[in-house]
């Protein structure tokens, strides 16, 4: 397990669709563990193959210390109309976060690192994060879920703090 370089906004690579994982293998445990070691040391609770520069829809969890998620091509079965707000950032883009709208609940179906499929109903923080990194996974980056006034509004405040050196870019 290594920490790897974090993918830093506004990297093109953030928009890309990932691909779906097909060899369920030794490689893949290693991308996950190399997930579960940047997230940790980003600090976040949740992080995907892009934002390490790997193509891969795999998506990592960690909302509680611990109790480690793995997720190998996930994707929204369904949705409640019900929503919540939630502050949301990204690994991508520490140390900024802005409010968001989402479902409530989802349900979603995805592989384990076996490759046995498996569905999952969530709701609360486990819910906005499911939908955060699937929106990743999906060449969605989060301030796109955010009206134009309030994306301007982030967008300038993340260019003063790299301007002002605030954040360390681990790559690009």
């Amino acid at each position: 397990m290594a920490s790897q370089p974090i993918v830093i906004f506004p990297d093109p690579r953030l928009r890309q669709k990932a691909e779906a994982v097909t060899a369920f293998d030794d490689g893949l445990r290693a991308l996950a563990d190399d997930l579960l070691e940047t997230m940790r040391a980003a600090p976040g609770i949740g992080i995907t193959g892009p934002h390490i520069g790997a193509p891969w829809r795999v998506t990592v969890l960690e909302l509680t210390p611990g109790a480690v998620r793995i997720y190998v091509n996930p994707r929204i079965l369904w949705q409640s109309d019900e929503t919540a707000r939630h502050e949301e950032g990204s690994v991508s883009m520490p140390g900024v976060s802005e409010i968001v709208l989402r479902p409530a609940r989802v349900r979603v179906v995805y592989q384990t690192l076996d490759g046995v499929e498996e569905t999952e109903e969530a709701d609360g923080l486990l819910a906005v994060c499911l939908q955060h990194e699937i929106d990743q996974l999906d060449g969605i980056f989060w301030l796109q879920r955010l009206s134009r006034l309030k994306r301007e509004m982030v967008a300038k405040k993340w260019e003063k703090r790299v301007v002002r050196g605030r954040t360390t870019i681990l790559a690009k």
